[in-house]
């Protein structure tokens, strides 16, 4: 699991992690959405199976698929010639533990940040 926030020392957020922000870059898109519940629907799928299932080109799909493998959602295995895709659901876990972990830390330094005195605000 990565560190997901820097927090100061006064509990505020700083540089969040570039790994977690990559993953969600990837989910940032409708069609790599559309791709994961494909995925999530069946034990694995081949690319093609894939493009039928999208109003999109299979080159399109592809480079989708791409960047979900590149950011380790989805893995690719060999069968013969084949390539069939699955989803990574320790991988997907782990992402969901890592927003999860975001959210609470965010929320522990709004907390910190709205007092109702201004003079102990931690992130003044």
């Amino acid at each position: 699991m990565h560190d997901v926030t820097t927090l100061s020392p006064t509990g505020c957020p700083q540089a969040g992690d570039p790994a977690l922000a990559e993953r969600l870059r990837a989910l940032s898109h409708p069609a790599r959405l559309a791709v994961l519940r494909q995925l999530a629907k069946a034990e694995q799928c081949l690319c093609g199976e894939i493009v039928r299932g999208l109003p999109l080109a299979q080159s399109t799909v592809s480079q989708h698929i791409k960047i979900l493998v590149e950011a380790g959602l989805v893995r690719s295995e060999s069968k013969g010639q084949r390539t069939c895709y699955v989803l990574d659901r320790v991988a997907l876990a782990a992402l969901e533990a890592d927003v999860q972990a975001m959210f609470l830390a965010l929320g522990a330094a709004q907390a910190a940040c709205w007092t109702d005195d201004p003079a102990d605000a931690a992130c003044s």
